[in-house]
Formats: C-alpha cells, sequence, structure tokens
C-alpha cells in the first residue's frame, strides 16, 4: 500500500471535504485553510496534515456551536 501523498491539490482537498475546487480555492485565498503556491503557474498545494487540523478546528467549532446554540424542539402540541 503506498503512503498518502505529503501534499494535495486543490481538486484532492475537495475530493476529501466533498465540495467543490472553487470552495477549496476560497478557503485557501481567505486564508482559512493553509496551502502554498509551487511552480511556474503556482499551483496550490495544501499539506495533507494542514488539512487534517484545519477538519478538526472546524469539528472543534462545529462543537462549540452546538453549545452555544442547544437545540431546543418546539412543543407541536399547541
Amino acid at each position: 500500500m503506498a503512503p498518502s501523498p505529503r501534499f494535495l491539490t486543490l481538486a484532492d482537498v475537495a475530493e476529501v471535504l466533498n465540495t467543490s475546487s472553487a470552495q477549496v480555492y476560497a478557503l485557501v485565498r481567505r486564508g482559512d485553510l493553509p496551502a502554498i503556491k509551487i511552480g511556474g503557474r503556482g499551483q496550490w498545494r495544501v499539506e495533507s496534515s494542514k488539512l487534517e487540523e484545519y477538519i478538526e478546528q472546524m469539528y472543534s467549532e462545529a462543537r462549540q456551536f452546538v453549545v452555544d446554540h442547544p437545540f431546543v424542539e418546539s412543543d407541536s402540541t399547541e
């Protein structure tokens, strides 16, 4: 079994996150997801470990959102 690549294309990241390449590009350009530009054409690459850190950060933010905004079921008997 081949080891995972250290760097991923934006298309690879989009596949992992189940979103579009345009959305990943926006995350990179906003600075939400760290990435580097390589080569003469300046192609973006995201380090696998940075993607995992980003995912963990999103889980953390989601947990905090749930704490700050508890789900309350509406009373449908009225």
